[in-house]
């Protein structure tokens, strides 16, 4: 807060002897202004305040008894301050003819003793408590003394406590005065409702804590009062830290402790919540890797299928040749009984779901496997007549074969003479024959 001499007025008439705030008006002033001291001077050590009186002093008499009077001008000693505030006594007739206290005249004192201060830096600024009823008091003369403050760059700020609907809109015309039409409102009217302490709404209020919220505007009792000091000490939970430090602490830990419990509570949920989050695309990705597969799965079913028929009819047009070789291998039963036995021990090991298989595609050729085997037997038949034919010729025609062969017969003579002319004769008919073929074979080759 920047340095600031400040001048506080206190309102001691009779009327502030009422009960309507706890315990006395005055007592609740008094203790407002310690704290308005304590602050000033707390915010920063040069900063100086004094104290005025408005209802008389000790020194006053007739005409004069309810004059203004000036206990400590302004000063940086807290002993003086405090000395003064409560030692204020209750002066004033009284009477209700005539009003408790002057505040215009107050106001022109206040700011004689800013003009003679012993430092001259820093702001001035006058809070007033007004606890009187302003009966006798002009709006006009309260407007003048708001313009001359103006002028000589002093602040005003109003504590209206009692009378309010009297007090209240001569005491507003003042301020506005004060704050002429500067857009930042530096002078301030804080009312205090009935049954409020003083101290309570000030703390949060701009007579504290500075700015422009409270030019010229009624504070409210609970909005501006209780609710606004619970913000002035919101750290402290509303405590005030110089009445009650202890308190003050404790509650500031609690609340730090607790702030920081929500924090990872929050930072917990918000790690649950990226998780779920990732599990659920996740998911997403799988079924999507899923429908992909099964797509693969499906052109692959689709491809094995058609290898599948390719192969089928690859074993079909195996079995057809198969099936031939087997009727080739039936044609030549006869010339060998140990292959067809065979064939029919290999037969009786087939299954029989393949055997069926097979005798559907042997029903397909049956026509065409029977003529192969007709033909298969009649070429056989026909080979193996040529052979035992030829075979037998060239027996006979072999000499040493005849005599052996007329030799082991009972009762022949091979000396015999028609025996041996039968055989003269059979060679040279085949003589002949033989040279019959050769001279044709020449002939041929000619």
């Amino acid at each position: 807060m920047p340095l600031e001499s400040c001048m506080i007025l206190l309102d001691n008439s009779q009327y502030m002897l009422n009960g309507d705030y706890i315990p006395t008006r005055l007592s609740a002033q008094t203790d407002a202004a310690n704290l308005l001291v304590t602050h000033k001077t707390q915010s920063n050590p040069e900063s100086t305040v004094g104290i005025i009186a408005m209802s008389g002093g000790i020194h006053s008499s007739g005409e004069n008894a309810d004059g203004v009077e000036l206990l400590v001008s302004p000063t940086d000693d807290m002993g003086k301050i405090l000395a003064a505030l409560h030692g204020i006594p209750v002066r004033g007739s009284g009477d209700s003819s005539v009003s408790g206290v002057d505040v215009a005249a107050s106001v022109q004192v206040a700011s004689l003793a800013l003009k003679h201060r012993r430092n001259k830096n820093g702001q001035q600024r006058i809070v007033i408590f007004v606890g009187s009823p302003l009966t006798h008091v002009e709006s006009r003369a309260l407007v003048k003394a708001g313009k001359t403050l103006k002028k000589n760059n002093v602040a005003i700020d109003v504590v209206a406590l009692g009378e309010l609907e009297e007090n209240e809109p001569k005491l507003k015309d003042l301020v506005d005065a004060a704050n002429g039409n500067n857009e930042e409102k530096l002078c301030h009217l804080v009312t205090i409702p009935t049954g409020v302490l003083p101290s309570d709404v000030l703390v949060g209020s701009p007579i504290i804590h500075g700015g422009s919220g409270g030019g010229g505007v009624a504070g409210d009792a609970m909005a501006g009062g209780v609710s606004g000091g619970m913000d002035g000490f919101a750290e402290f939970g509303g405590v005030d830290p110089n009445m009650d430090p202890e308190l003050a602490m404790a509650l500031r830990v609690s609340m730090e402790e607790e702030r920081a419990r929500q924090e990872r509570v929050a930072r917990e949920q918000a790690a649950t919540a990226q998780n779920e989050e990732s599990k659920a695309e996740g998911g997403a990705n799988d079924e999507g890797n899923n429908g992909n597969m099964d797509v693969d799965n499906a052109q692959g079913e689709t491809s094995e299928t058609g290898a599948g028929l390719a192969a089928a009819m690859m074993d079909d047009m195996g079995d057809e040749d198969a099936l031939l070789q087997q009727a080739l291998a039936m044609s030549m039963a006869e010339n060998q009984p140990k292959s067809d036995s065979a064939d029919e021990e290999k037969e009786d090991n087939i299954p029989p779901g393949d055997t069926a298989m097979m005798d559907a595609d042997e029903d397909d050729e049956d026509a065409a496997m029977q003529m192969a085997v007709r033909m298969s037997l009649q070429d056989a038949e026909v080979a193996n007549t040529d052979s035992s034919s030829s075979s037998q010729q060239q027996q006979f025609q072999d000499p040493q074969f005849v005599n052996q062969l007329l030799g082991s017969l009972p009762g022949v003579d091979q000396n015999d003479p028609e025996i041996r002319s039968a055989l003269e004769n059979l060679n040279k008919s085949n003589q002949e024959k033989e040279d019959d073929k050769k001279s044709n074979d020449d002939s041929d080759k000619k």
